[in-house]
């Protein structure tokens, strides 16, 4: 199984942005969890993070020709992005959301989920859990 790890706008400040909130591994050690609980399972995983919508959209919809699935956190795209939304169901992969916080017990307007409505899974408030526990889902349900 090929997935796609795809991280949004300030992911990659992980360990320096609001420790209190997402914890102190950067996000090269973040990629070395997932890399390993890839392997464990025989996932291939490429991993991509962009500060820009279109590059994420375009990562969409270039997974839909070499991936069997999606792991997602659009950070603040989240809330607003429907190119996101739009991408995920175009490229019609199975994909799961993750959020590093609960989403739901933050700011209301981080309570609506565009990306989400295309995800399959949520992974909501698990901290970087949540990404491991997404790799799992797709390899069970849809690894090949």
């Amino acid at each position: 199984m090929r997935i796609l790890v795809l991280n949004g706008p300030n992911l990659n400040l992980l360990g320096v942005r609001e420790p209190g909130l997402y914890g102190t591994v950067d996000y090269d050690g973040l990629l070395a969890l997932i890399q390993k609980e890839c392997d464990a399972l025989g996932v291939q995983a490429r991993f991509y993070q962009s500060n820009h919508e279109g590059d994420l959209v375009d990562a969409i919809q270039a997974a839909r020709l070499d991936c069997d699935g999606i792991v997602l956190n659009p950070g603040a795209y989240t809330h607003t992005s429907i190119a996101i939304l739009d991408a995920l169901k175009a490229a019609a992969l199975p994909a799961a959301e993750v959020h590093i916080t609960d989403i739901n017990r933050r700011e209301e307007f981080r309570r609506v989920s565009y990306a989400g409505m295309a995800c399959q899974a949520h992974f909501i408030g698990q901290g970087l859990a949540g990404y491991l526990n997404a790799v799992r889902w797709l390899a069970e349900t849809h690894g090949k």
